[in-house]
């Protein structure tokens, strides 16, 4: 009688012991396959900012093309590319121990930035390695994550448009 008793827990420990094994087995066969599909094996780098500065424009402007070729070939999206404002610089050489001008000199430091976000990491490090290896000479390379900061400096602000800004508020502080 005991071990007819024995025999019963011992069947019926093992069916549960199958039972939770076959559940735990499948429980993902019913799960939606959409749910899988969205999600990357590859960590993705968060939106990634391409700056390129030069002061030569027409190897800046075949760099940024080059850029956007290779982009298309590695199959990455561009979100954005845009020009800034060149940066002026005026350089003034003088004669040896004397505060005479020999020579003046103007320079135009021309940027460009593109942007590109859901990158893969692998395709991101090969996409940056490429660009290191063809770099031409006098760009430099900047690749950082992308800031809002650098939005608000893309836009030059409108000198009218704040000047009847100041005046409508003076306005307004005299009522």
């Amino acid at each position: 009688m005991a071990l007819n008793l024995i025999k019963q827990i011992t069947v019926l420990g093992q069916r549960s012991l199958i039972r939770n094994s076959l559940y735990a087995r499948f429980s993902k066969l019913y799960e939606p396959d959409y749910l899988e599909t969205g999600k990357s094996k590859v960590p993705l780098m968060p939106t990634v900012n391409i700056q390129i500065r030069s002061y030569d424009y027409p190897v800046l402007e075949k760099y940024q093309e080059y850029i956007h070729k290779l982009a298309d070939i590695i199959q990455v999206d561009i979100d954005d590319s845009w020009a800034m404002p060149p940066e002026e610089f005026k350089v003034q050489r003088y004669k040896g121990k004397t505060t005479v001008i020999a020579a003046t000199y103007n320079f135009k430091l021309y940027e460009r930035n593109i942007q590109i976000s859901e990158i893969s990491s692998i395709k991101c490090s090969a996409l940056i390695r490429i660009l290191e290896a063809i770099l031409p000479q006098g760009v430099n390379l900047n690749v950082d994550v992308f800031s809002p900061e650098l939005d608000k400096k893309r836009y030059v602000p409108d000198k009218e448009l704040l000047d009847l800004k100041s005046t409508l508020d003076t306005l307004k502080s005299n009522k």
